[in-house]
């Protein structure tokens, strides 16, 4: 407790129930190993934090990119909370020094693995939200995260195939493309994800990647090449 006592002060936060951060770096691994102890792992944070952390971003995008359109705008939002991005926050914060996870998880570097790391950030919100609301939130992301959306606005290098997929799709067909998890398999640290995407309710093409986004993409990718050739 003492260590993450350490950690609130450096981020200058004063907390009004510590045990809320305390569950944030507790992997559900690591209950196996401590069943008699009254622990509760990260799991319900994170979903807390994941919604805290959408709403934030959606909110800061809406207000400082009038310009912008609703699919360049959640393309942002999904580069801005990507499992890439909130892991690389949560190592620059050094939360991979305060997870609790199996012997097993820790034996295979779990506390590096990127989606934990980022599944902890966003549980970490979530304590955050609990203990001090909404502000005090806002506040943490617009410092740890919000500072690379201007690069990531800029930025040409990313295709973003499923805003080309869907306004290809809207303008041939009048139709919005749904995405479908068909299925997803192995370890935390290194786990799939299958995605169909769906047009009409109809399976078009899928995709598969480390993350939803990532098999999403790749998805939509595959529809364009697709629409190619049918149309």
């Amino acid at each position: 407790m003492a260590k993450i006592a350490s950690l609130l002060t450096q981020l200058n936060i004063t907390p009004n129930n510590p045990d809320w951060y305390q569950q944030a770096f507790i992997h559900r691994s690591f209950l196996n190993e401590n069943r008699r102890r009254k622990l509760k792992s990260n799991e319900r944070l994170e979903f807390l934090g994941d919604a805290v952390l959408e709403l934030i971003v959606s909110e800061f995008l809406f207000n400082h990119h009038p310009d912008k359109q609703e699919g360049r705008l959640t393309w942002l939002r999904s580069k801005i909370v990507q499992t890439a991005s909130l892991a690389k926050i949560a190592k620059q914060l050094n939360f991979d020094q305060y997870l609790k996870v199996s012997k097993g998880e820790c034996q295979n570097h779990g506390e590096q693995n990127p989606t934990i790391l980022a599944n902890t950030f966003e549980a970490f919100l979530g304590a955050l939200y609990q203990d001090q609301g909404l502000n005090a939130c806002r506040d943490f992301v617009n410092q740890q995260l919000i500072n690379q959306v201007d690069e990531l606005v800029n930025s040409r290098e990313i295709i973003d195939y499923k805003s080309l997929l869907q306004e290809k799709a809207q303008a041939m067909k009048k139709l919005t493309p749904n995405y479908q998890v068909l299925k997803s398999w192995g370890p935390d640290h290194n786990r799939l994800f299958e995605v169909a995407v769906l047009i009409d309710g109809q399976a078009f093409a899928q995709g598969k990647g480390k993350s939803k986004q990532q098999a999403e993409q790749q998805a939509a990718q595959k529809a364009l090449e697709k629409m190619k050739k049918i149309f």
